[in-house]
């Protein structure tokens, strides 16, 4: 993740110190006063759901699957991750409010010391179920919408998905609980963007976690109402944009990119034209101790079977099980070649992401994406949209080309 708001912004968060060793300047209470060493872990505890969205990574069905880890089964993977050091663990799904057994799962990793967050779609968080969220010790709840209504309620396969979504935020707010939206830009829904923060942060919401679409799951069928490399950079340009009018008026919401560290080199570059070059400079050490891609390195997942993925988009390679192995033994295994190269992917990365200036804090972007467009992980990410100069790899002989045509090699 990046934080727009804190890079852009000066805005501080309970993050600082996992993410930018910057604990000591927070006001917050932070989540751990170091730079992280050990994976957030994200858990699909399910992969039933009570909706079908058509971008959803983990590929959710309606009815029970087999194999899913059991209550005792999913209290012995919360001791692995204690036991490993993981700060946080992600409860998603699927749905993970399908299971009854989501508040006492929290209150086990609550008492492990593991800090417990949950990814939603909102439609089943009641007032009864957010207060016991809260009192297991919940920290932070994502609810995902993906568009203003008609839009967000196509997008996930049920009429009235959105104001479900949307009660389940009050829910959530009311008790006393940290919530924010998360949001999947694609094609068919960049132009709500404004529309969804205006709205949602009139009902009080103010973080907001913008995903780049990944060609995971049934991600992968819906390439082609992904943005272009060229309306992908309006979009974060916009971004960008709306969190500084969003401060300069007063209103300090937060807001977050996720999914495409291309991302970090253009934060970089906006600094630079909007900031000046001394706040660009501080920007990129940010982005440096933040590291890029997180892929097999910051983040982990755990399915509902107990396999080991890279991230939660690449489940359809398992690292090994929970049930045969710990999670700490099957993280660590280097002997592993596909984790090994991405744990040394300055040297593994092809083509323009080899020599791009930005490799430092992006780490070549996302490897699915990279596999599923070039059947290779380690060629560039095809969203990928810094042009050449910004790269550092253009020089006037060149003649230069456009940002969209560059983004393109």
């Amino acid at each position: 993740m990046i934080s727009v708001s804190k890079l852009l912004c000066g805005l501080d968060s309970e993050s600082d110190g996992l993410r930018y060793d910057a604990a000591a300047e927070s006001g917050h209470d932070q989540i751990t006063e170091e730079q992280q060493r050990r994976p957030v872990v994200v858990w699909n505890m399910t992969r039933r759901c009570n909706l079908y969205c058509q971008h959803c990574y983990a590929v959710a069905q309606t009815e029970p699957a087999d194999g899913e880890l059991s209550t005792a089964e999913g209290e012995r993977l919360l001791e692995q991750l204690a036991d490993y050091g993981a700060p946080v663990v992600l409860f998603s799904g699927g749905e993970p409010l399908v299971r009854d057994d989501v508040e006492h799962l929290v209150a086990y990793a609550t008492d492990l010391g593991i800090r417990p967050v949950l990814s939603t779609n909102g439609t089943l968080l009641t007032e009864e179920r957010a207060h016991a969220l809260k009192d297991a010790g919940i920290q932070y709840i994502g609810v995902s919408v993906d568009g203003l209504p008609e839009r967000n309620d196509e997008f996930r396969g049920q009429d009235g998905a959105f104001e479900a979504a949307v009660r389940g935020i009050n829910n959530s707010q009311a008790a006393g609980i940290k919530t924010g939206l998360r949001y999947t830009v694609t094609e068919a829904n960049a132009a709500d963007l404004d529309g969804v923060i205006a709205l949602l942060h009139e009902e009080g919401v103010d973080r907001f976690c913008f995903y780049h679409l990944d060609y995971g799951g049934r991600g992968e069928a819906i390439q082609d109402i992904d943005l272009s490399p060229a309306d992908r950079r309006d979009v974060v340009r916009r971004v960008c944009d709306l969190t500084r009018n969003y401060h300069q008026r007063g209103d300090e919401i937060e807001t977050l990119l996720v999914g495409n560290y291309a991302d970090a080199g253009f934060l970089v570059e906006y600094a630079k034209e909007e900031l000046g070059e001394s706040d660009a400079e501080l920007i990129r050490r940010y982005l440096e101790i933040n590291g890029g891609d997180p892929a097999g390195e910051r983040v982990a997942d755990v399915d509902y079977q107990g396999n080991v993925h890279l991230t939660q988009f690449w489940q359809q390679y398992s690292l090994g099980n929970v049930r045969d192995r710990s999670f700490g033994e099957i993280w660590s295994d280097d002997s592993n070649p596909l984790l090994g190269a991405l744990r040394d992917r300055p040297n593994v990365l092809t083509g323009k992401c080899s020599d791009c200036r930005y490799a430092s804090i992006c780490r070549g972007g996302s490897r699915l994406r990279a596999l599923a467009v070039h059947d290779d992980p380690f060629a560039p990410d095809p969203q990928c949209y810094l042009t050449p100069e910004e790269r550092g790899v253009a020089t006037a002989a060149d003649g230069g080309t456009t940002a969209n045509r560059d983004s393109r090699e």
